[in-house]
């Protein structure tokens, strides 16, 4: 069976909801189980020359309908991501107002925050022009590298 003939199968099976489907043809087998959390798992045996190993493969899978709900969950507008793993800080010191909030405007360039990195405090600016749509993460807490922290509309 031909590489893209498996992924349309793979696709089918996924699409049809199966819990598990099996093919033999000619020393050949293709065993395909579906996992709930929609990982599905190839396993392909072709008797090979002495070696009696059979390769498998664990691809994740998303139907077309699991596709369509995740792009209309996507919420509009930009991210504004971490580029460094630190503290974020969302005012210039305690006893200070927040950089934004929700609902403000901001513009490109403009500090949205502080990222706190071995005692550095790296000012993290705006790389789009709108409005505060979230703000993903509270002051005070730690981030990893691309973490989103705001989303601007």
């Amino acid at each position: 069976m031909e590489f893209e003939q498996i992924l349309k199968l793979i696709d089918h099976v996924a699409d049809a909801k199966l819990a598990s489907f099996d093919y033999k043809k000619d020393g050949e087998r293709i065993s395909i189980t579906c996992k709930k959390d929609r990982k599905v798992i190839v396993n392909t045996a072709v008797p090979a020359a002495g070696t009696g190993l059979s390769p498998v493969a664990e691809m994740p899978v998303e139907s077309s309908a699991s596709a369509a709900l995740k792009e209309e969950k996507q919420p509009e507008g930009n991210l504004v991501k971490s580029p460094l793993v630190g503290t974020f800080y969302a005012a210039p010191s305690e006893d200070a107002a927040p950089f934004v909030k929700v609902g403000d405007k901001v513009e490109k360039g403009q500090i949205l925050a502080i990222v706190e990195a071995m005692k550095l405090m790296n000012e993290i600016e705006s790389d789009f022009d709108g409005e505060i749509a979230e703000i993903y993460v509270k002051n005070g807490q730690p981030v990893e590298y691309g973490q989103p922290l705001f989303r601007i509309a």
